[in-house]
C-alpha cells in the first residue's frame, strides 16, 4: 500500500506543509486506489479531473506560500446526497437519474473552500434510508474488512460508501449524514471514526433531505483528531438553513488531542443493557469503561428511562418526515419521467420506477401515520415521546460530561443476510436512535475486534453543542483502546 494512502489527514497537512510530497502525488495514489479497488463499489461517480484540477491549485498555493489551511490539498470524499455543482447527485435513487445541481451545498463548499479536493461521490443506501448500504440503484457497497465464511459484508449504512472508501484507503476523510445513526453505524463496521454533531452544527442546505429534524452531516476519518479537523472546517451558521445554530464551533483539534480526562463524569444508560446483548459488545464497553476510569474519569450509571420507545418513535417520526420530503418527486422538473397517457399515470409510474423497496415502503408508513384519523393516534404521540426521550437526556446531563455506549450490536453481518425482515435491520440503530432523537452530538470510534476478527465500536454521546468534550473523551479513548484500523479480509 502507498505509504500516502496511509497517511491521517494531520499527517498528510504536516508532509504537505513541509513539501516532503505534492498534493498532485497524493490525489494519484488515492486515484489509483479508487480504480483498483472497483469491486467495493464505495464511489458512484469519480471526479479525477476535478481532483487533479484542484490538486495542481493547491499545489500552486503553496509555490507562493499561501494556503487555505488544514484541509489545503487533502484527497476527501463526498457522499452522493450533497449536490455538488456541475457534478451529478443521486442520493442513490434510479428517481434522481440525469440530475446535475447548478449549486453547491454549504457542507461540501466549505469542505472546497477550504481547499479540500474532491475525488468523487460515494454509495449510498437510497435517500439515506438504511443499515447496509444494499438498498442503492447503484449495487450494494462491499466492506473492505469481508469477506467472512465466504460472504461479503455489508459496511453499514446508509453513509456506507463514506466508510468502505476511508477504512480501504480511498480517500482520507468522507462526508456522511446521520438521521438515525448512518454515520456512527458504518464506522463501527468498519473500524473509522463517524461523528454526528448537535443538529444545527452543520448546514443542512443542498443535501438531499430524508428527515428534516434528523438529518445532520458529519465527518468519517480515520482517527478522532482527523474528525475535528473535519468538522472544524464543515461546522458553522448558515442563513439559508433555518434549523442552523450561531453558535461559536470552538477548537476542536486542540480537544482531540488534549488527552487529559480527569475530573469528568461518564455516564453508563443502565437501559442500554439489554436481555440477549452480545458478550463481545458487553466485554467491549467494558474495556471502554476501564480505559476511562485509568484515564481518571469517573464513571457512574445514568438512567434513561424512555430509551425502550427510541425506535418506534423514530420509524413513526422519519417515514413521516420522508413521505413530506420526498413528494417533490414526481417526473416533472428533475430527474427520472417515465411517460404515460395522463398526469396521473405519470406520477404513478415514475414514483413507482424511480423509487426502490425501501424508500417506498417508508413513503407508505408516513403517508400512514400523517393521515386523517391516525395523525393524533401515532404521529403527534411520537413527537411526545420524542421530548420524554430527549428530556431523559437532558436530565442525565445535569448530572454527567457525556455517556459512554455500544455504537451497533454486532460486527457486520453478510450482504443479503437481514433484506427479507426489515424489523431485524432496523434494530441495527438501537443504539445510535436516541441520540439522534435528542439532536445530541456522538462520535464513533472503533475499540477492539469481534471473535469473526472484525471491528467494533463504542460511541461517547455529549450535551448539545459540546463536541469538544465528546471529542477530548474519544481523544483518550482512542489513544488506549489500541485498534489497527487497516482492514484485514479473511478470502477463505
Amino acid at each position: 500500500m502507498s505509504t500516502l494512502r496511509s497517511l491521517s489527514i494531520a499527517a498528510a497537512r504536516d508532509g504537505l506543509a513541509r513539501r516532503d510530497f505534492s498534493a498532485v502525488e497524493l490525489v494519484e495514489a488515492h486515484l489509483e486506489a479508487i480504480e483498483a479497488a472497483g469491486d467495493l463499489n464505495a464511489y458512484i461517480t469519480v471526479t479525477a479531473d476535478v481532483a487533479r484540477a484542484r490538486a495542481a491549485a493547491a499545489d500552486d498555493r503553496r509555490r507562493q506560500k499561501e494556503t487555505r489551511g488544514d484541509l489545503d490539498g487533502i484527497p476527501i470524499a463526498i457522499k452522493d446526497l450533497f449536490c455538488t455543482e456541475g457534478v451529478r447527485t443521486t442520493a442513490g435513487s434510479h428517481i434522481l437519474d440525469g440530475f446535475v445541481p447548478p449549486y453547491e451545498s454549504t457542507v461540501s463548499a466549505k469542505l472546497r473552500d477550504a481547499g479540500a479536493v474532491m475525488l468523487g461521490k460515494t454509495n449510498l443506501d437510497e435517500f439515506a434510508m438504511g443499515s447496509s448500504n444494499v438498498t442503492s440503484h447503484f449495487g450494494a457497497v462491499k466492506n473492505p474488512w469481508g469477506p467472512r465464511d465466504g460472504k461479503d459484508l455489508v459496511p453499514g449504512g446508509s453513509s456506507g460508501g463514506s466508510a468502505a472508501a476511508v477504512a480501504a484507503r480511498l480517500c482520507l476523510a468522507a462526508t456522511g449524514t446521520d438521521t438515525g445513526g448512518s454515520i456512527r453505524q458504518p464506522a463501527s463496521f468498519c473500524g473509522i471514526v463517524g461523528m454526528k454533531p448537535t443538529y444545527g452544527r452543520c448546514s443542512r442546505w443542498g443535501i438531499v433531505a430524508f428527515a428534516s429534524s434528523l438529518d445532520q452531516a458529519g465527518p468519517m476519518t480515520r482517527s478522532v483528531q482527523d474528525a475535528a479537523i473535519m468538522l472544524q472546517e464543515m461546522a458553522g451558521y448558515d442563513d439559508r438553513d433555518s434549523t442552523s445554530a450561531p453558535i461559536e464551533v470552538g477548537a476542536l483539534e486542540q480537544a482531540a488531542v488534549a488527552g487529559d480526562i480527569r475530573g469528568l463524569k461518564v455516564g453508563i444508560p443502565v437501559e442500554y443493557r439489554f436481555d440477549g446483548m452480545s458478550g463481545e459488545i458487553a466485554a467491549l464497553w467494558q474495556k471502554g469503561i476501564e480505559i476511562l476510569r485509568a484515564r481518571g474519569a469517573e464513571v457512574v450509571d445514568v438512567s434513561l428511562p424512555h430509551t425502550r420507545y427510541a425506535l418506534a418513535t423514530y420509524y413513526i417520526i422519519a417515514p413521516a418526515e420522508a413521505s413530506s420530503n420526498l413528494a417533490r418527486y414526481d417526473g416533472v422538473r428533475f430527474g427520472l419521467r417515465v411517460k404515460a397517457d395522463s398526469l396521473d399515470e405519470m406520477y404513478e409510474m415514475t414514483r413507482g420506477e424511480g423509487f426502490g423497496a425501501e424508500v417506498r415502503r417508508r413513503i407508505l408508513i408516513g403517508a400512514y401515520v400523517l393521515s386523517a384519523g391516525y395523525y393524533d393516534a401515532y404521529y403527534l404521540k411520537a413527537q411526545k415521546v420524542r421530548s420524554l426521550i430527549a428530556g431523559d437526556f437532558t436530565l442525565a446531563f445535569d448530572t454527567v460530561d457525556a455517556l459512554l455506549a455500544p455504537t451497533a450490536p454486532s460486527d457486520a453481518f453478510a450482504i443479503g443476510e437481514k433484506m427479507d425482515d426489515p424489523i431485524t435491520m432496523y434494530l441495527n440503530d438501537v443504539f445510535t436512535v436516541p441520540t439522534s432523537l435528542a439532536g445530541l452530538p456522538a462520535i464513533s470510534l472503533p475499540a477492539g475486534l469481534s471473535g469473526r476478527g472484525l471491528p467494533l465500536g463504542l460511541q461517547i454521546i455529549g450535551r448539545p453543542f459540546d463536541e469538544a468534550t465528546v471529542l477530548r473523551i474519544a481523544g483518550a479513548l482512542e489513544a488506549d483502546a489500541g485498534f489497527e484500523p487497516l482492514p484485514v479480509r479473511d478470502d477463505g
